[in-house]
Formats: C-alpha cells, sequence, structure tokens
C-alpha cells in the first residue's frame, strides 16, 4: 500500500486502559506476537453496539483476568486519541482496512491482589506483565505509540 492509499484509511474504533496499582505504578503486557520488547498497557477493539467503557472493562477482563469488582474508575479521556500503524504493518492488521486506532482511555485503580491479575486468559496476548512507575512507561513501550501514551499521561496527569 502507498501512504496516499494509507492516509485515506479510517482508524478502527478502540478503547485502552491505564490501570494503577496501590503504588501508582502502571500495569504493562509484553505482548506475545512480538519478538523483541513490545510492552503495552491493555487495550482492544469496539464490539458492535458496544459502548466505550463497556467494551474497556471486557479488554481489562480479557488480557489480564482482571474483573470489574477489582477496579475503580478514576477518569476517562475527554476525547478520542488517534495513532497511526507503521506503514509496513498496516496491510497485515486488520485485512488492511485501518491506518491504525482511535482510542478512548480510562485511567482505573485496581483495588485487587497481584496474585488475581491472570494473563494465562482464553486467548491470551500477553506473555508476561510486571508494575511500570509511570515515568518510566514511554521508554518501555514500542516506539509507534509513544506519542499517544504521552498524551494519555497528559490527559491524566491530575489525577496520576
Amino acid at each position: 500500500m502507498t501512504p496516499e492509499e494509507i492516509a485515506k484509511l479510517p482508524y478502527r474504533p478502540n478503547v485502552g486502559i491505564m490501570l494503577l496499582n496501590g503504588e501508582g505504578a502502571v500495569f504493562v503486557g509484553q505482548r506475545m506476537d512480538r519478538h523483541k520488547d513490545a510492552w503495552q498497557m491493555p487495550q482492544g477493539g469496539i464490539d458492535a453496539g458496544e459502548d466505550p467503557r463497556t467494551a474497556a472493562l471486557r479488554e481489562l477482563e480479557e488480557e489480564t483476568g482482571v474483573t470489574q469488582d477489582l477496579v475503580e474508575l478514576i477518569a476517562e479521556s475527554e476525547g478520542w486519541l488517534p495513532y497511526d500503524l507503521p506503514h509496513d504493518v498496516v496491510p497485515k492488521f486488520w485485512g488492511g482496512q485501518y491506518r491504525g486506532q482511535e482510542q478512548k482511555w480510562y485511567l482505573m485503580r485496581f483495588t485487587g491482589r497481584d496474585e488475581q491479575v491472570n494473563i494465562a486468559t482464553k486467548h491470551p496476548e500477553f506473555s508476561q506483565w510486571r508494575w511500570l512507575p509511570v515515568e518510566e512507561l514511554i521508554d518501555n513501550i514500542v516506539p509507534f505509540k509513544r506519542e499517544v501514551y504521552a498524551r494519555v499521561i497528559e490527559e491524566f496527569k491530575a489525577v496520576l
């Protein structure tokens, strides 16, 4: 696909979850489908007819095993934050239908215990996970998502 063709593609509607533990560190998972470090916060697509908050809680449980009774919603991004995929991977993701994703972000506090996190879910996305200090988040994220993660941190800075 040419850059011009990619620029005409829409964004895929998506949600992201910034999950904080009691010390204010952020949950990140190591993606299973990458051969090198590719840490990210939980995120996923919005099903047809699903509202974003419901999608966020569903995706959180699907990716981390953390159920909604183990989280408190702290904040929601005002708008939608887009990011573009690298051009070479656009044809490989979602059948080449999207240029990237447009995300609604949710800041949640994890009220459970670490042993209640279970990334060995029905369709696992992460090979390992950890709590990462907010100030180390950007440097540990796959490069093409760094700008959107910086915007998420900026959006939630008043309550982080």
